[in-house]
């Protein structure tokens, strides 16, 4: 809690700073408390001690208007899977060059799917948590810039954003904290929407690299240098290997009505990681202050079959290498039936059941998540 207190201080000084700026400070909290039903298998972090820590988070977020069409903005939050220990998860200037046209720098949230700008406001959305097989990539924000052009097409309302800059920090990768970079990251998205429905697509791309000396691969790596394999090698090391993500969803909110589902495909070529694609379908539907839902998600996560069986005429390492990619290999399906209850202007009451089935291993895990969401 001494990292949420800085940062609470650090508000403060900057309010204070801002004496003649218009400052206002918003937050927001999800009290979050699960567990597996299952007494052998995890999912989302909870075992079968039920935990009101794991996806459980507090926010603050400052917006101080420094008049003449900039904007400072930054938002602290405190993740109860990180102990509570408070950081900085946007911190950005906006110059607002015209009512349809902005630009931003700084610290910010990649634009990966339609939920990104909300990632972390469970208040936002139907679910406990958004679909992970879709909302999966292990990193969030970059640092850099971006461009905001709004517009009307006809009857249709139309946002088109540009960004470009990097990211440097560790990610999970399958499990595994590694560092990584991201260089050139940059992409387009577009959203669309007229009353009731609204569509958006994305692409993205970004130079990533990823050490490989925790990942288990080194000696693998070593070896196939050693016996002149370099190009096999190579190929199972992320250094400045090309990436592309693609993303594309739309929303029907018509009456009482709600419909939501994405796609996306994310691929780092030459890469140890394999080519993930994945999509889910969410249906809901509203009567007063409650909504009822149900959300199916599906994840694929192979590599192409012409990357196997490249060094025949060394079947033990040909093996090895087999193994390294099937070992990466993932296929998953989760049905997820909950609901959320508007009890106050200002907060939600959730519950939601959610049952992984890893068509690989044939297993399934069942856990159930009940929480509590606030904006203030």
């Amino acid at each position: 809690m001494k990292k949420l207190s800085v940062a609470v201080a650090v508000c403060a000084v900057l309010a204070s700073s801002y004496a003649s700026a218009e400052v206002r400070i918003n937050g927001f909290a999800s009290i979050v408390g699960g567990k597996s039903l299952d007494s052998d298998s995890t999912l989302y972090g909870y075992d079968d001690d039920i935990s009101f820590k794991n996806e459980s988070k507090f926010a603050l977020q400052l917006s101080a208007d420094l008049h003449e069409k900039l904007t400072a903005t930054a938002q602290i939050i405190a993740r109860g899977e990180d102990d509570f220990d408070a950081t900085f998860e946007w911190a950005y200037v906006t110059y607002e060059y015209s009512d349809e046209l902005q630009f931003s720098a700084g610290k910010m949230r990649v634009p990966f799917y339609k939920y990104s700008d909300f990632l972390d406001v469970g208040y936002a959305y139907r679910w406990v948590r958004p679909p992970k097989s879709v909302y999966g990539i292990p990193f969030s924000t970059y640092e850099g810039v971006s461009v905001v052009y709004s517009s009307q097409l006809g009857d249709w309302d139309s946002t088109l954003q540009g960004f470009y800059g990097a990211f440097d920090g560790d990610i999970d990768v399958f499990g595994t904290e590694l560092p990584a970079e991201l260089n050139n990251l940059g992409g387009i998205n577009w959203s669309l929407s007229y009353d009731w429905f609204s569509a958006r697509a994305a692409y993205i791309v970004a130079d990533t690299s990823i050490s490989s000396e925790d990942s288990g691969l080194i000696g693998l790596v070593s070896v196939l240098s050693d016996s002149g394999l370099t190009n096999t090698a190579n190929d199972l090391i992320t250094e400045e290997d090309k990436t592309s993500f693609f993303g594309v969803g739309f929303s029907i909110d018509y009456e009482n009505f709600l419909f939501d589902a994405e796609y996306t495909q994310f691929e780092v070529e030459d890469s140890i990681l394999p080519e993930q694609s994945q999509y889910y379908a969410s249906v809901g539907y509203r009567i007063d202050s409650v909504i009822v839902h149900f959300t199916y998600e599906d994840n694929d996560d192979k590599h192409d079959s012409s990357r196997f069986n490249t060094i025949e005429s060394i079947p033990t390492l040909n093996s090895a290498v087999n193994g390294a990619l099937e070992g990466l290999r993932a296929q998953s399906n989760v049905y997820t039936i909950g609901a959320r209850y508007d009890f106050h202007p200002s907060a939600a009451f959730k519950i939601d059941f959610s049952r992984f089935e890893d068509d690989i291993t044939d297993t399934e895990t069942d856990v159930v998540a009940v929480g509590v969401d606030l904006v203030f």
